[in-house]
Protein backbone atom coordinates (compact mmCIF):
# COMPACT_ATOMS: atom_id res chain seq x y z
CA UNK A 1 0.00 0.00 0.00
CA UNK A 2 1.04 3.54 -1.25
CA UNK A 3 1.76 5.86 1.55
CA UNK A 4 0.07 9.70 0.78
CA UNK A 5 1.30 12.66 2.06
CA UNK A 6 0.65 16.13 1.89
CA UNK A 7 3.04 19.28 1.65
CA UNK A 8 1.54 22.47 3.63
CA UNK A 9 1.56 24.06 0.64
CA UNK A 10 -0.87 21.79 -1.11
CA UNK A 11 -3.22 21.62 1.82
CA UNK A 12 -3.41 25.51 1.92
CA UNK A 13 -3.93 26.17 -1.82
CA UNK A 14 -6.66 23.03 -2.34
CA UNK A 15 -8.75 24.41 1.18
CA UNK A 16 -8.61 27.99 -0.41
CA UNK A 17 -10.45 26.25 -4.24
CA UNK A 18 -14.17 27.31 -4.16
CA UNK A 19 -15.49 25.43 -7.13
CA UNK A 20 -16.56 22.17 -5.97
CA UNK A 21 -16.43 21.06 -9.61
CA UNK A 22 -12.24 21.28 -10.00
CA UNK A 23 -11.85 19.89 -6.01
CA UNK A 24 -13.69 16.75 -7.70
CA UNK A 25 -11.08 16.67 -10.38
CA UNK A 26 -8.32 17.30 -8.15
CA UNK A 27 -9.77 14.39 -6.26
CA UNK A 28 -10.30 11.79 -8.83
CA UNK A 29 -6.77 12.51 -10.45
CA UNK A 30 -5.05 11.96 -6.85
CA UNK A 31 -6.55 8.92 -6.79
CA UNK A 32 -5.39 8.18 -10.01
CA UNK A 33 -1.95 8.85 -9.12
CA UNK A 34 -2.14 7.08 -5.84
CA UNK A 35 -3.29 3.73 -8.41
CA UNK A 36 -0.55 4.29 -10.51
CA UNK A 37 2.05 6.82 -9.09
CA UNK A 38 4.31 6.72 -12.27
CA UNK A 39 1.61 8.39 -14.30
CA UNK A 40 2.47 12.10 -14.26
CA UNK A 41 5.01 13.82 -16.51
CA UNK A 42 8.85 13.47 -15.04
CA UNK A 43 10.29 16.74 -14.31
CA UNK A 44 13.83 17.91 -15.62
CA UNK A 45 16.88 20.33 -14.42
CA UNK A 46 16.19 21.71 -11.25
CA UNK A 47 12.67 20.62 -10.66
CA UNK A 48 14.18 16.66 -10.94
CA UNK A 49 12.87 13.74 -9.04
CA UNK A 50 9.55 15.11 -9.06
CA UNK A 51 6.47 14.81 -11.32
CA UNK A 52 3.41 16.86 -12.67
CA UNK A 53 -0.05 16.16 -14.36
CA UNK A 54 -2.22 19.06 -15.89
CA UNK A 55 -5.56 20.07 -14.59
CA UNK A 56 -6.94 22.53 -16.59
CA UNK A 57 -6.14 25.29 -15.93
CA UNK A 58 -3.85 23.99 -12.40
CA UNK A 59 -0.80 21.65 -12.35
CA UNK A 60 -0.62 18.87 -9.49
CA UNK A 61 3.18 18.71 -8.16
CA UNK A 62 4.40 15.58 -6.48
CA UNK A 63 7.06 13.05 -5.44
CA UNK A 64 7.26 9.87 -5.58
CA UNK A 65 9.69 7.62 -3.53
CA UNK A 66 9.93 4.46 -5.24
CA UNK A 67 12.07 2.92 -2.53
CA UNK A 68 9.82 3.88 0.94
CA UNK A 69 6.73 3.73 -1.67
CA UNK A 70 5.52 7.09 -0.72
CA UNK A 71 3.66 9.72 -2.71
CA UNK A 72 4.31 13.35 -1.23
CA UNK A 73 1.85 15.96 -2.92
CA UNK A 74 4.00 19.35 -3.07
CA UNK A 75 2.08 22.08 -5.00
CA UNK A 76 -0.77 22.62 -6.94
CA UNK A 77 -0.59 25.96 -8.59
CA UNK A 78 -1.86 27.84 -11.84
CA UNK A 79 -0.30 27.01 -15.27
CA UNK A 80 0.71 30.82 -15.64
CA UNK A 81 2.83 31.37 -12.36
CA UNK A 82 5.17 28.31 -13.48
Amino acid sequence: MVKVEYDPSFEKTFRKISDENLKRRVKKQIQKIIENPENGKPMRYTRKGTRETYIPPFRLSYSYLKNEDTILFLDLYHKDEQ
